[in-house]
């Protein structure tokens, strides 16, 4: 099986690490040429965000998969525009598309699922959705769209923000953010690959929590104290870190677990921090 990615980034980066074996050959593109060193010896091309060369279209045309993890810009998306046409008449038989869950909105710390209208008021939400729809257009049921919640992992967790002295207890009453593992998300896209229908995912862990009991249960892992509250009202948070306070849900993830047959390895944060801090994430 020949997997096609474009955008190579950490959640995909997490995907080569842990099911590589899946795969007979792992071709792909990024922006930049430091983050293509980075990647060694993968068969990684460039792309600008242009017209992609006669040379990645043709390894595009002729992928029995493709990942795409590159979320559109403001002026619409880019990856659609230069492989959509591509991609259309090529030879994948499924094309994994990574969304978010934040195009669902804000449903007041309410339960939703894959049944809920999308209903977010924001641009870069309202820009994905669109990105869905048009794909979905162009493909029909080779399309599995996941819609991840918020990522950690390996290199990005708490409690590496705390060692390094970026940690922040903000504290919105109510407030719950939904999250999961990266390589909880590698077994989703192993299951939408394996799946013989298109559909959309929601994938995220088993236990919605408020951000600062994360914050806490890394502190307490590594034995130091936590961070000192803050009130979201005064904290001092860029627009984007504050919009994403904006929206508040807990968000199921049935359907992932029965459709994609995804046994979570890290169904809660506690799981998930335990197994980083035991691997040495975050120690001196």
């Amino acid at each position: 099986m020949n997997l096609f990615v474009i955008g190579v980034g950490y959640t995909v980066s997490r995907l080569i690490a842990t099911q590589n074996a899946a795969f007979n050959h792992i071709s792909g593109t990024v922006r930049s040429a430091e983050k293509r060193a980075q990647l060694g010896p993968l068969d990684i091309d460039l792309f600008d965000g242009s017209a992609a060369s006669p040379a990645t279209l043709a390894k595009t045309a002729a992928a029995d998969v493709i990942l795409i993890s590159a979320p559109p810009g403001p002026d619409g998306d880019d990856v659609l525009d230069a492989f959509g046409a591509t991609i259309a008449d090529g030879a994948a038989r499924r094309v994994v598309y990574l969304s978010t869950i934040g195009v669902y909105g804000d449903h007041g710390g309410g339960w939703i699922d894959e049944d809920t209208a999308p209903q977010s008021e924001l641009d870069r939400t309202m820009a994905r959705l669109n990105v869905e729809r048009r794909w979905r257009e162009l493909l029909g049921d080779r399309l599995a769209v996941l819609r991840l919640a918020g990522i950690y992992g390996p290199g990005r967790n708490a409690l590496l923000e705390l060692r390094r002295g970026r940690a922040r207890r903000i504290i919105k009453p109510g407030q719950v953010f939904n999250r999961i593992h990266a390589d909880d998300i590698a077994r989703a896209i192993m299951g939408a690959i394996a799946r013989d229908r298109g559909g959309s995912w929601n994938i995220c862990d088993d236990e919605p929590a408020p951000p600062q009991d994360v914050i806490a249960y890394a502190a307490e892992l590594m034995g130091i104290a936590p961070p000192p509250e803050q009130p979201f009202e005064t904290a001092e948070l860029s627009p984007m870190a504050r919009s994403f306070y904006a929206s508040n849900r807990r968000v199921r993830n049935i359907r992932m677990k029965h459709d994609l047959g995804v046994t979570l390895a890290y169904p809660t944060y506690r799981a998930g921090l335990d197994a980083l801090w035991q691997a040495g994430e975050g120690r001196v």
